[in-house]
């Protein structure tokens, strides 16, 4: 690594990020059936069927998982919390042994000298929930409220931060008008309830949460800096949709209370009764603003239906899913959002990471592409915070190589390899790399 934990602000924070059904073994505990077991048991839709019943085994063997963080001089550990772990319903009575597994990962990782990270749900809903509409269904709202009341009143009084839904875009429109990830769903009507209905979740949570007295509340919101491919008109307006779509509805919802024009021009029709009333919940005050970042996106116009955009492989160097690589992406997101959203909130560098065809050699494992990946997106980071972006820290994804949701286990995030037969931890060249970056 081309910079040591010296060239940033004093107080700066590294860690590593994972979530709960890509690591932890959802059959272990007694959790609850989620969505996403659904979704991969339905033939097409996961590569080899693969779900998250075993994952890392991370239910098991989180001790030695948090002692790797320790040991590559991390300052804190983003987790996710399981909604069917703690609640295997999604509503009524809690599960004693998920509540207890939270405790005890809080308790290692303070034993450890980790700042716990926690966000509430990173995708994995209950599928009684699912039964009842999921994220289309209003009611879904409290239910997460009251899901964080149980979760909160347990483990938030040792918490260093608390964020209630991981990438909203993925749970609205990636899920509902793409079908990509559970449920699986292709509709417009379902799509702009759960854009909405997402957003009103989160503040009925971070509403809970200082009804509890806990602070250092945040969002999470994933982006993906967006081109025309062509300087078309269309292709112009086309990306225009796109970024309003994925970049600003959520930012525009929490920190302005409104919808980006370009994107409810297809939604309107199909929102919720009374939308617009909940925006008071949904501004929310917070006290930090958390960016994921991977990639850009080159956009053209399509002539089909709303929101007539297509993406057109670009010419960059690409990651192992395909995603070009475009370090600048992040710094124009970091100003982008300080100076139109967030106005001198702190940031955090929730998510930035890559997928690369690791393979242990000798064992060892050699990612020098994801050495230079972190690399080029740390430097960014410190220019954005050179010209007065308040920047205060960044996680990588992922701590672990795990279950990548539809592409199952093929393809590899982790700082250490992880072999799936065996379960063997190999920490990666990545891993050392920053371990020294970090040392004290």
């Amino acid at each position: 690594m081309n910079f040591t934990r010296s060239d940033f602000p004093k107080g700066f924070l590294f860690g590593a990020a994972t979530s709960a059904y890509q690591i932890e073994g959802h059959a272990f505990g007694h959790a609850g059936r989620t969505h996403w077991d659904d979704f991969a048991a339905t033939p097409g839709n996961v590569i080899r069927a693969e779900d998250g019943a075993r994952a890392c085994d991370h239910y098991h063997q989180w001790p030695a998982d948090l002692d790797l963080l320790q040991a590559a001089n991390f300052d804190t550990y983003r987790f996710s919390t399981s909604w069917a772990r703690v609640q295997p319903e999604g509503r009524g009575a809690p599960n004693p042994e998920g509540l207890d597994f939270y405790d005890r990962l809080v308790d290692g990782m303070l034993a450890r000298g980790l700042k716990p990270a926690a966000t509430l749900y990173h995708w994995e809903l209950p599928s009684p929930l699912a039964d009842l509409g999921g994220w289309r269904n209003r009611d879904i709202a409290d239910r997460f409220a009251d899901f964080t009341q149980i979760l909160m009143s347990r483990i938030g009084d040792r918490l260093f931060s608390a964020a209630p839904i991981n990438e909203p875009w993925c749970v609205a429109w990636l899920s509902h008008f793409m079908g990509f990830h559970a449920p699986g769903t292709r509709d417009i009507r379902a799509a702009a309830h759960a854009m909405h209905h997402v957003l009103l979740a989160h503040g009925r949570s971070i509403e809970v949460m200082r009804g509890l007295g806990m602070k250092n509340l945040g969002a999470v919101c994933n982006f993906e800096h967006t081109s025309p491919a062509d300087a078309s008109e269309a292709s112009l307006k086309a990306a225009a949709t796109y970024d309003a779509i994925y970049n600003r509805w959520f930012l525009s919802g929490i920190f302005k209370g409104t919808y980006p024009a370009e994107a409810l021009a297809g939604l309107l029709p199909h929102m919720p009764k009374n939308w617009q009333d909940d925006f008071p919940t949904i501004t929310q005050k917070l006290d930090w603003f958390g960016l994921n970042y991977y990639t850009r996106k080159l956009i053209a116009h399509d002539a089909g239906p709303w929101p007539h955009v297509r993406e057109v492989e670009g010419p960059l160097p690409k990651t192992q899913v395909g995603w070009e690589i475009y370090p600048e992406g992040l710094h124009h997101f970091l100003t982008t959002t300080h100076r139109d959203y967030t106005k001198g909130l702190p940031l955090f560098i929730t998510e930035n990471g890559m997928a690369n065809a690791d393979v242990v050699t000798n064992g060892a494992v050699n990612d020098a592409a994801r050495i230079a990946y972190l690399d080029a997106h740390l430097a960014v980071t410190r220019r954005a915070i050179s010209e007065g972006v308040p920047v205060v820290g960044y996680y990588t994804w992922s701590l672990m190589d795990n279950y990548e949701w539809s592409l199952g286990y093929e393809k590899r995030f982790g700082l250490v390899h992880v072999d799936f037969e065996t379960l063997q931890r190999t920490p990666k060249a990545s891993y050392h790399a920053l371990a020294r970056a970090l040392a004290r």
